[in-house]
């Protein structure tokens, strides 16, 4: 019934947007996504709609990278093993500009080894204009304290970024650090064999400047990343300090980030579990929550025009 509903609104009505609707109805006890789809084939319900697909709605509020910088997405990968069975991380970076990726193992995604992964990224490829990620717990903080401002929300603002979040259960708007990932499963882990804890920093930032001075791609004219970078005539802005800074930094009192939301048919805004109304008009459109640091404001955005604010008291 879910899906018939979805498909009669002309949206998304797939496994995942499935299982997102039956999440704001407030199911409790949620089938997988493998059970999702063993039911919708058993009662063939499989089919695309016919004719060709209209987009509904308002298009996706989607960050472009031309300059050099200007936005970077970012992912963890992981948990990965050694050949003796050590586990590691790695954050993966990549710049959309350029195709330019930086590589950084780390044992663990607790607050001080994320400040210690982007600031060895960042000293590489330089400080983005805006980062774009997940909504993995690492990167936003702790569900009990959605308005705490977690490790990454702190150190992007104090270094005048712009932290975006993806909307949830949508990897794919991540898809270039995502594609990214898929080349390094395949060509480092699945091709580089590495018996010693020490020899993996060193490996791995190999495989990033393999990446970046040989891999040639379509979308930049056949250029490799650092060819790209060349034609582009820009500098970075790298990190004033050599050493990360220490967890936890102190709460900023300026700057602003975002989180983009697929409103569904509850009408609910989820910023981080904490939800807030929103006119009925915006339902099955993406908006962009946007909280004012300073001003302790949320701002909720849709298609570039601002509709609602909100009191939002950081803690």
């Amino acid at each position: 019934m879910v899906r018939l509903q979805l498909y009669n609104q002309g949206v998304f009505c797939g496994t995942q947007a499935i299982l997102g609707e039956l999440e704001d109805m407030g199911i409790q006890s949620l089938p997988s996504p493998s059970t999702i789809d063993r039911i919708l084939r058993r009662n063939q319900l499989t089919h695309r709609r016919t004719g060709r697909y209209q987009a509904k709605g308002t298009p996706y509020p989607k960050l472009l990278g031309h300059a050099l910088n200007e936005v970077q997405q970012a992912d963890w990968v992981g948990p990965n093993y050694l050949l003796g069975g050590i586990r590691f991380y790695s954050l993966n970076v990549v710049d959309l500009a350029t195709g330019r990726c930086g590589l950084q193992p780390s044992q663990g995604r607790d607050g001080q080894s994320v400040y210690d992964a982007f600031w060895g990224i960042w000293g590489r490829l330089g400080i983005p204009q805006n980062l774009q990620v997940d909504n993995a717990q690492e990167f936003y903080g702790s569900p009990t304290h959605p308005r705490g401002m977690g490790p990454l929300i702190r150190l992007c603002l104090h270094q005048n970024i712009d932290l975006w979040f993806i909307p949830m259960r949508e990897p794919w708007r991540n898809g270039v650090v995502e594609k990214l990932n898929d080349h390094y499963r395949q060509r480092f882990l699945g091709k580089v064999s590495i018996a010693r804890e020490k020899a993996l920093p060193k490996e791995s930032l190999k495989y990033e400047n393999k990446h970046n001075s040989r891999y040639r791609y379509s979308k930049l004219k056949g250029r490799t990343p650092l060819q790209a970078m060349e034609v582009l005539g820009e500098k970075p802005r790298f990190p004033h300090e050599t050493q990360p800074p220490k967890h936890p930094l102190s709460k900023p009192t300026s700057g602003k980030y975002h989180l983009v939301r697929l409103i569904r048919s509850n009408c609910r805004l989820d910023m981080f579990g904490e939800m807030f109304p929103v006119p009925k008009r915006l339902a099955y459109e993406y908006v962009v929550g946007t909280v004012d640091v300073r001003r302790q404001k949320l701002e909720l955005f849709h298609d570039g025009l601002k509709v609602e604010e909100y009191d939002y008291t950081l803690r």
